[in-house]
């Protein structure tokens, strides 16, 4: 049987999506394999959120910051949007692949010390696994707040 492929789509690709990739390359790897990509890539994946997955023993440092372009012509068996930026600048996803849009803050916004900054880059980490591999492995979204 071979794996379903999944694209994770933000505006940067340098936080949410590189996370949620991360994470289902990781803990899905049976049945997923992760893309992630940004409608306006940043060109890095964010040092916090390096940081933030390796703390889960996830290395996502190797990643690459990947235009959507790259991936038009893939063939997709779900399209992941996961900030609200994205969902807006690519309402029609034009090529292959179910859309979904679950929604999560930005971290890089974060404000404060470089310790606070990294509590949010953790709660968002924390609520990608969460909220993703729930979906993934169960076909519901789960709403911010909601136990699952």
């Amino acid at each position: 049987m071979s794996k379903k492929k999944v694209l994770f789509l933000c505006t940067g690709n340098s936080c949410r999506s590189q996370m949620a990739e991360g994470f289902v390359n990781h803990d899905l790897s049976k049945k997923w394999k992760a893309y992630s990509a940004g409608t306006r890539p940043s060109g890095y994946v964010h040092p916090m959120a390096i940081e933030a997955m390796a703390e889960m023993g996830i290395d996502i440092s190797h990643n690459k910051s990947k235009s959507t372009d790259e991936f038009r012509k893939k063939k997709l068996d779900l399209v992941i949007t996961v900030c609200d930026n994205a969902a807006e600048d690519c309402p029609v996803w034009l090529g292959n692949g179910q859309v979904v849009h679950i929604s999560f803050p930005d971290p890089a916004e974060a404000t404060g010390t470089d310790e606070e900054k990294m509590e949010v880059f953790r709660s968002v980490r924390d609520d990608i696994r969460r909220r993703i591999v729930y979906y993934l492995a169960n076909g519901v979204v789960l709403v911010p707040g909601f136990p699952g």
